[in-house]
């Protein structure tokens, strides 16, 4: 059974840094594809990155250049490190996995493990 439970969130002023944290069991990353989604009041969940088995990542355009997406296959966690941050960028963070296949980083891509979630705000 897949688990995963994300960290790391929490309340900045816009321009500082945060690091999301994702610690998953009962898969193993180089079968899956996986991903940060994120939640703002009253809006649609969106996707954020992904990265596939092979490390290659995508990014939806308004993240772009500031955050990254990591994975550490010792230590079973996949990260978002965040930087210069901005009040749009507020929501929940969900982290998401699914098995690999090529669709993997597209929009249609079916992830089927969703942890609870970790809140972010940020001020301006």
């Amino acid at each position: 059974q897949v688990h995963l439970v994300e960290s790391g969130g929490g309340s900045v002023q816009a321009g500082r840094s945060l690091r999301l944290r994702c610690d998953f069991s009962g898969l193993h990353y180089s079968a899956y594809c996986m991903g940060w989604f994120r939640q703002a009041p009253q809006k649609e969940r969106e996707g954020v990155a992904t990265i596939d088995r092979g490390g290659a990542t995508t990014y939806t355009s308004s993240v772009e250049g500031r955050f990254t997406i990591t994975l550490d296959g010792v230590r079973n966690a996949l990260y978002l490190q965040m930087n210069n941050l901005e009040p749009e960028d507020t929501g929940k963070y969900y982290c998401a996995a699914g098995v690999w296949t090529v669709t993997c980083g597209t929009v249609g891509f079916p992830y089927r493990d969703w942890g609870q979630g970790t809140e972010v705000t940020v001020s301006s």
